[in-house]
């Protein structure tokens, strides 16, 4: 899926290396902007899983790495690419997620900058989705992007380098595609704050309700979840109805590989979501291990919808104090890393992996 931080205090922090830097580049004949950066010195760290990683902060992460959009167009999906200072490829798994922000527009549930894209451990590598359809995209708007790395590969990587492809349709396109926004659902978010829960022994679930303020089709979702996770299901909180869902691809153990993604008929209806109608996002896991995992998960749905009337999707209020919170969690993130390019770091706030179908 093409649709797919607070509390950040310094452990173990290595000494700085190289100051990573970002570079934008366009290829107008392939319809293509490419942003590299780097480069990146990981140290090497123990395996570790998802909900260890998360409570016990063992990541590399980066700062908030600033760019502008300079094409009138759709973004339609995207590609990663890992190379070390000799071109080499990196193991694609180091890179734990990257988020981008669009800071020029807000999101639908969240008084929270939108976040554009996502890309995790569980996400292929290149995703897209048909040339009718895409997120509309202006000159000027203001992006950021952040990556969480952790290496434990048994060797440190040094001088890594991200190329990050971003695939665009041009505004010339005839017809032209149909615009669809990015929708994030999760079950337990505090925008600038975390959206990791505890997972009991056993079968459990968690969820959180929400009203949309426009209706819409629903083109596509797909969906993250933490090891133990089962399914991510969107329902109609008046009659319990499922609407659709995303299923965990797990091993014995209970280990997550993948989330599945759909693709509702790009052409067709899609899923209708009414205005002002109360919905329900439940995430499912199932925990074998007898133990309380603190912190342990992440539920969450994400995909493409289109709205009923462009107009009425809700502006960014500068002065909302949710808004505010959401972009104080983004500059602690760069405060505390922008001149050190090392160090492993706490981290909650909205992540979005593999979102976008």
């Amino acid at each position: 899926m093409l649709w797919s931080m607070l509390f950040a205090v310094p452990l173990l922090a290595a000494p700085p290396g190289p100051p990573a830097s970002t570079s934008v580049t366009v290829d107008s004949s392939k319809h293509e902007l490419t942003i590299t950066a780097g480069p990146y010195d990981l140290p090497n760290m123990p395996p570790m899983e998802d909900h260890a990683m998360m409570d016990l902060g063992m990541s590399h992460d980066t700062p908030v790495q600033n760019f502008v959009w300079p094409i009138d167009g759709w973004f339609r999906g995207f590609r990663v690419d890992l190379v070390d200072a000799h071109g080499q490829p990196v193991p694609r798994h180091v890179m734990h997620h990257l988020i981008m922000v669009n800071f020029s527009r807000r999101q639908l549930l969240y008084p929270a900058a939108e976040r554009l894209m996502g890309a995790g451990t569980e996400t292929d590598s290149e995703i897209s989705v048909p040339k009718t359809i895409g997120v509309p995209m202006k000159p000027g708007m203001r992006l950021g992007m952040y990556v969480a790395w952790h290496n434990d590969t048994g060797k440190e990587l040094d001088g890594v380098y991200l190329k990050l492809t971003m695939l665009w349709t041009p505004s010339n396109q005839n017809p032209q595609p149909v615009n669809s926004l990015p929708i994030y659902m999760d079950v337990n978010l505090t925008v600038g704050g975390s959206n990791t829960f505890d997972v009991p022994p056993g079968k459990s679930s968690k969820a959180y309700e929400f009203t949309l303020p426009v209706g819409g089709r629903l083109l596509g979702v797909g969906g993250h979840m933490h090891d133990y996770g089962v399914r991510v299901r969107l329902e109609d909180a008046v009659t319990g109805k499922v609407i659709t869902s995303v299923v965990a691809t797990r091993d014995a153990a209970g280990k997550v590989s993948k989330m599945s993604r759909k693709l509702y008929g790009v052409s067709g209806d899609g899923l209708k979501l009414a205005a002002n109608h109360p919905y329900r996002v439940v995430g499912e896991y199932d925990n074998p291990t007898g133990e309380t995992l603190i912190k342990g998960a992440m539920a969450h749905m994400v995909g493409l919808f289109v709205p009923d009337d462009m107009s009425k999707w809700p502006k960014i209020d500068p002065s909302d104090p949710t808004y505010q919170r959401d972009l104080a969690s983004l500059q602690v993130r760069g405060e505390h890393m922008g001149a050190m390019n090392h160090g492993h770091m706490e981290h909650g706030g909205q992540e979005s992996h593999g979102t976008q179908p």
